[in-house]
Formats: C-alpha cells, structure tokens, sequence
C-alpha cells in the first residue's frame, strides 16, 4: 500500500519512520514560531495527504517532548479523514513553565496510518446487562 504526500512548501519533509518497526512517522514543521506556557499553536507541515478510502492518519503526540518539555498534541489524537485534501496542522499546546521553541525542521508529532471502520448506526430501546453495568469515572478505584 501507498501513502502519497504533496509538498505545498519548499521547506516541507515527508513524514518518516525513524525505525522499521514503528507505528508512527515523525512529522516536522516548516515555520519558526514560540509557544508559551499555557499557549497553543497550529504548527504547519506544508504537508497534504492523499490517503486512501477507509483509512485515516492519527496525529499523535510525540512522548520526548511531553516528558521533556510539557508539549503535547492537544487534541490528541486529531484526526486526518480521506477525503481532507488541506494542509496537515498540528496543534502544539505548552504545558510547561517556559516559552517552547518550535524552529523549522523540527519533529513535532508522529503521524500514524489507520484503517477505519464504520458500522451501522442504529436506535435500540434495551441496554444489554453486563457485569460491570454503569461503572465509570474511577469506578473501579484511582
């Protein structure tokens, strides 16, 4: 299978697997900007993905810059759809206590490649019975 990328800017890199093995590609950002604590950014790629039907990319944060840094994909993990032919973005929030530099050529996420599945959606007027019931929210201890 093919995942095809457009450069939409000359500084973009496409995404790479950093090891045969892994799950995400890193992405980078094509601009220098600042985030500061408590901030967000969109962080463009100058990146558009042809995915094929029936799959998706997942942006993922990457776990160095959370450990590191309090960086973290904030909506995580966004979802690229098919048939979205814009630029790649990734929103970068700053949880840390100091201003977070994103320069240009940075990895600033991973991008993972997923099939998607949608079944059909129907009303029902009974909740099968289960053993863990309504349980939620810490149900089960912290």
């Amino acid at each position: 299978m093919t995942l095809r990328f457009k450069r939409i800017h000359p500084d973009a890199v496409l995404p790479a697997y950093a090891h045969p093995s892994d799950a995400g590609m890193d992405v980078r950002s094509v601009a220098d900007l600042v985030i500061p604590p408590g901030g967000r950014a969109l962080v463009p790629t100058g990146l558009v993905a042809i995915i094929p039907p029936m799959y998706e990319i997942q942006v993922r944060p990457r776990s160095g810059l959370a450990l590191k840094h309090g960086v973290t994909v904030l909506n995580t993990p966004g979802t690229v759809d098919s048939g979205y032919r814009g630029e790649i973005g990734v929103i970068l929030a700053n949880f840390g206590d100091k201003d977070f530099s994103v320069a240009k050529g940075d990895k600033v996420a991973q991008l993972v490649f997923a099939p998607v599945t949608q079944p059909e959606v129907v009303e029902t007027d009974t909740i099968d019975e289960t053993d863990r019931g309504a349980g939620g929210f810490g149900s089960t201890g912290t």
